[in-house]
């Protein structure tokens, strides 16, 4: 039988039930509603049966790496970052250590390789300028707008295409954050005024730059993809854009705000019990990269001190999962705190993460190579 209950699971894996719910939190067994009752789920038999006589439910990143194409395969080479021995790099430099300092600005100079970078703002007289439509709908209407209008970036320099992209962030940003009187404001002091909330400008950057690249992510894949075929730089952001607004990316952290709806309503253990039970991931909770933590997270949880609730649901998730919050829980956290509006996890997600998209698809029309992979068929037998 493909699939198996959820006692047949536990025996096979030979683990309490906690083991068992939080190997499907992390994505490493798969679920399904079971047809004869929809109380249960039935799980599935190869998944727990490639986990059994693990001891603990964590698996090193270059296990899973190696063992599924999920976080494995296709492998690009890149200089921009990586991801080693459970921290993040940008050329070289701990990410968490620039992010002490450093500003959005600073790191798109770093990983564009370029010496400075300033995102200018379009001259206003008015002191805020709120876009009508949301955020994330205006700036995908910009960049689809712009697509019509650019050339393809073939035979283009790289100061030509740096240039490129310095004006496309100067744009989205604009359209994401509002325009201010003031110019020449670094993206954070922006970003908090946009919201009125002062206190919050160091926060802020330092999530911008924690932000700004994390490797070969759906999106950054999704930009890397556009940029291969020589579209113009704005179709490689509103790829990347497009991609982040996926509840298992860039928009984790509403997924989280549904779980905390549950643990207001029937407790925070109950809440995190049952999201489980239902076989769904537990939503902002472990990154198979970081298997002792996500330090992005640990660095901005540091900065300030989550609401009770908030607390309470890291402690309870990690008791019956065995997994830290990542930086998605962070972004959470961050704006409840702050008292930032509602969609702000997600802005300042795509606000840093732009940055990296350019920088990868700067990188990947250097190489000259279409990325094309092949299918591994499992179709019908063919017919000649």
């Amino acid at each position: 039988m493909t699939w198996i209950t959820s006692s047949e699971a536990i025996a096979i894996l030979g683990v309490r039930p906690q083991t068992l719910y939080a190997n499907v939190s992390r994505g490493r067994i798969r679920v399904k509603p079971d047809p004869a009752d929809s109380r249960r789920s039935l799980y599935h038999r190869n998944d727990v049966k490639g986990l059994a006589g693990q001891r603990s439910g964590r698996r090193a990143a270059a296990a899973v790496a190696a063992s599924t194409i999920d976080w494995g395969d296709p492998i690009l080479p890149s200089a921009i970052s990586t991801i080693q021995d459970g921290r993040l790099y940008y050329r070289g430099n701990d990410a968490v250590t620039l992010s002490e300092t450093a500003s959005l600005e600073d790191v798109a100079a770093l990983l564009w390789e370029t010496d400075s970078v300033h995102f200018h703002q379009a001259r206003s007289h008015d002191v805020v300028s709120v876009p009508a439509r949301s955020p994330l709908n205006a700036a995908l209407e910009l960049l689809a707008e712009q697509i019509g209008e650019a050339h393809p970036t073939l035979g283009l320099s790289r100061a030509v295409l740096v240039g490129q992209g310095t004006r496309l962030c100067s744009n989205l940003y604009d359209t994401m954050i509002g325009r201010q009187a003031a110019e020449a404001q670094p993206v954070h002091i922006r970003l908090a005024a946009a919201w009125s909330s002062p206190e919050a400008e160091d926060i802020l950057r330092r999530a911008l730059v924690l932000l700004a690249d994390h490797e070969l992510n759906a999106s950054t894949f999704a930009a890397r993809i556009c940029a291969s075929t020589r579209a113009p730089l704005s179709a490689c952001v509103l790829a990347g854009l497009s991609t982040l607004t996926g509840p298992v990316h860039g928009a984790a952290s509403k997924m989280l705000l549904m779980l905390m709806q549950d643990a207001k309503k029937i407790g925070s253990k109950q809440a995190v019990s049952q999201w489980l039970s239902r076989g769904q991931p537990l939503p902002t909770f472990g990154q198979p990269l970081y298997p002792e933590g996500d330090p992005r997270a640990a660095s901005l949880l540091a900065q300030f001190r989550p609401s009770d609730m908030f607390a309470e649901i890291c402690s309870v998730a990690e008791a019956m999962t065995g997994e830290l919050p990542n930086i998605d829980f962070a972004l959470a956290a961050l704006a409840d705190a702050y008292a930032l509006p509602a969609d702000s996890p997600f802005i300042i997600f795509a606000l840093g993460r732009v940055v990296g998209w350019i920088a990868h698809s700067l990188e990947q029309i250097e190489t000259g190579r279409l990325i094309r992979p092949r299918a591994q068929y499992i179709g019908p037998k063919l017919r000649k």
